[in-house]
């Protein structure tokens, strides 16, 4: 069973580091681990709770991350469109700041806080808000991201832990 887990934890670390790149890495470790978790039912490894509870805090990173992107947005001031557009602006930023930024992991974030922002920015303005007041939607809408996936990459941190914890203690 050693062997089992050693290969979980390497697989659901490639998992983790796909967050990252705001792809669903967080669901395939629940995955991953449920598979383990059904696979050696019989040696009662994994407990199906414990997949149970992985799957609850993985639709929490979502739900977080959902928010907080929005609601960055609107707290700044953005209409609903704006606040819409960032969800967008940040998908969109993120392979571009893959790309454009060859840092690993730091290009996709940063770019998908910009694209947020100047999705964002870019919506209020052609709705007619003064440039000033744009701005302010616009950097709320990237800080939003930034707290949404800081905190869906934490979460996926835990799943991991959970997933190394159920296979080794």
């Amino acid at each position: 069973m050693i062997l089992y887990g050693v290969l979980l934890c390497l697989l659901n670390a490639g998992w983790l580091a796909t967050v990252f790149f705001y792809l669903p890495g967080n669901w395939m470790i629940v995955l991953t681990t449920g598979l383990l978790a059904w696979w050696q039912r019989n040696a009662g490894v994994i407990s199906g709770w414990t997949v149970v509870a992985m799957a609850a805090l993985a639709l929490a990173g979502e739900v977080i991350e959902f928010v907080a992107g929005l609601s960055g947005a609107k707290k700044a001031g953005a209409g609903w469109k704006a606040s819409l557009a960032a969800i967008v602006g940040a998908l969109a930023g993120a392979v571009a700041g893959t790309v454009l930024i060859p840092i690993p992991f730091v290009g996709t974030l940063l770019g998908g806080c910009i694209g947020a922002g100047l999705a964002t920015w870019s919506v209020e303005r052609a709705g007619g808000k003064h440039t000033q007041d744009s701005v302010k939607s616009g950097v709320g809408a990237g800080v939003g991201v930034f707290i949404g996936a800081t905190v869906k990459i934490a979460i996926g941190a835990v799943l991991w832990l959970i997933a190394a914890a159920a296979v080794f203690l």
